[in-house]
């Protein structure tokens, strides 16, 4: 089922997701379509398109089970699963990576973070000590890391990319300014902040 799913309707579920949980914060029981849709900004139609790949999940004339549909979307997600990680770069954007408590919240934990820089290694950030990023091979194998989150330059995030596939890393996310070549097995989803910075850029332009 999920090959038929576009990447439109797959970067649509976290958004519902957060949408879900407010409400479910705000004592709502149900909702149909038509006031998820307003308050989302998402046509009533797309909404039930969307989770129509998924079953449906709502009843004519009643609309959705909120818990439920959080429940559900949560699962499809992988939400109802544990996720180890491990934080590649100590820097300012790794340490701001660590230190965010909503990860764990979703199921997240971040197990080390690693560095090649003396100066930080052997500080702590949170409860983890940084590491020498010459452990990170056994730290991987040793603690079974499923997750490798990239916060480094874009020159050393070539390099870690293939030590971490080797370690039998299935997914990173990748925050280096470098589009990664790796075995089609492996997982990635970039992110990279100064081209969203740039498209807010345009956006701002456009309407200047």
């Amino acid at each position: 089922m999920a090959d038929k799913i576009s990447q439109a309707v797959i970067s649509r579920l976290p958004r519902y997701l957060r949408y879900l949980g407010d409400l479910k914060d705000e004592g709502v029981e149900r909702i149909s379509s038509h006031d998820l849709s307003i308050r989302m900004h998402v046509t009533a139609s797309q909404i039930r398109q969307d989770f129509n790949h998924f079953g449906g999940f709502g009843q004519q004339g009643y609309g959705y089970n909120v818990g439920y549909l959080y429940d559900e979307i949560g699962k499809i997600l992988g939400l109802d699963h544990k996720h180890s990680m491990v934080i590649i770069g100590a820097g300012n954007l790794g340490q701001a990576l660590a230190n965010y408590m909503n990860f764990e919240k979703r199921g997240f934990f971040v197990k080390g973070i690693f560095d090649r820089n003396e100066e930080v290694i052997g500080k702590k950030v949170r409860n983890l000590e940084i590491q020498d990023i010459a452990n990170l091979e056994s730290f991987i194998t040793d603690n079974q890391i499923e997750i490798a989150v990239l916060t480094l330059p874009k020159a050393g995030a070539t390099e870690i990319s293939k030590i971490l596939v080797r370690s039998g890393i299935t997914a990173i996310w990748n925050f280096a300014h470098v589009d990664l070549d790796l075995p089609d097995n492996v997982i990635v989803e970039n992110v990279h902040l100064s081209e969203s910075l740039m498209k807010l850029s345009y956006k701002l332009n456009r309407k200047k």
